[in-house]
């Protein structure tokens, strides 16, 4: 117990406002204008990987808006949404009570990551995007348990977080310095954190590398695939901008650190304990 009191407290799921799900959290700009019936890029690559089809059970871990459980139960799988923030658990009410075309179930609860109520073995799929950078490392584990102890044993695990934190560390301040020359580093703050999303310096408290969310995983209980990717850069720039970008995104080891996002596709390690 005096372990436990030395980790540092969960993120105030109070911070988590309707503003933030509507002005920060990834995806707002579709969600404002469709409602959920389209996805973002992002959150669109992420979902694809679950491949949900009718018959399914789904689980998504910080549901916020609650698109997601409405794609699913389109799909024609029973979807459930836990979050931790009772503002999301209103979102995706007020989202999936005007749901009168899926043929799957859907069910939200208020609920943490840490104590899923939900029993063995229950889910063919379980989704967890863009949370696992809101969970200090003490959490992210027992969560992870939790999401292992729930998942079927021929179950599949999808998971997105952002940004690398590799990239912030060591990528974006090359990126500001060389911003700062070209006059444009008032749109570079120090704190990579601030950058577009200044709501980000409160609630991310755990970004991962490529390394380190593929070791948290295995710590886990679980095996799979880890990797990096980042959004298209749509960009009109000289030829040596448009060669440099080209060589960091995709030469190993320069794209370990200049590649913003990371994917995990994972099952089961059997006999883990």
């Amino acid at each position: 117990m005096a372990q436990q009191s030395q980790n540092p407290a969960p993120v105030d799921p109070n911070l988590y406002t309707e503003e933030y799900f509507l002005h920060a959290c990834e995806g707002y700009d579709e969600f404002i204008q469709t409602e959920g019936e389209h996805l973002s890029r992002r959150l669109s690559a992420a979902f694809a990987l679950a491949e949900v089809r009718a018959g399914m059970t789904i689980l998504d871990v910080g549901c916020g808006r609650g698109e997601i459980l409405k794609h699913c139960a389109k799909l024609g799988a029973d979807a459930y949404g836990i979050d931790y923030a009772p503002v999301a658990v209103q979102m995706s009410q007020h989202v999936l009570g005007g749901l009168t075309d899926a043929d799957g179930k859907t069910g939200i609860g208020l609920a943490d990551a840490k104590r899923l109520p939900f029993a063995d073995k229950t889910f063919d799929r379980v989704l967890m995007f863009d949370v696992v950078e809101h969970l200090h490392p003490w959490e992210l584990h027992e969560a992870l348990l939790e999401v292992r102890r729930v998942l079927k044993d021929d179950g599949r695990f999808i998971v997105h977080t952002a940004p690398n934190v590799w990239y912030d560390r060591y990528a974006y301040p090359v990126v500001r310095r060389i911003r700062q020359l070209m006059g444009q580093g008032a749109n570079y703050p120090k704190d990579p954190r601030q950058f577009l999303v200044d709501h980000n310096v409160h609630v991310h408290v755990n970004e991962q590398s490529l390394w380190s969310m593929g070791r948290t995983l295995k710590q886990a209980g679980f095996k799979g695939k880890v990797w990096l990717d980042s959004p298209p850069q749509h960009r009109t720039e000289n030829p040596i901008f448009a060669l440099a970008r080209k060589l960091l995104f995709g030469t190993v080891p320069l794209r370990w650190f200049f590649e913003r996002e990371v994917f995990a596709v994972a099952h089961k390690i059997h006999g883990y304990e």
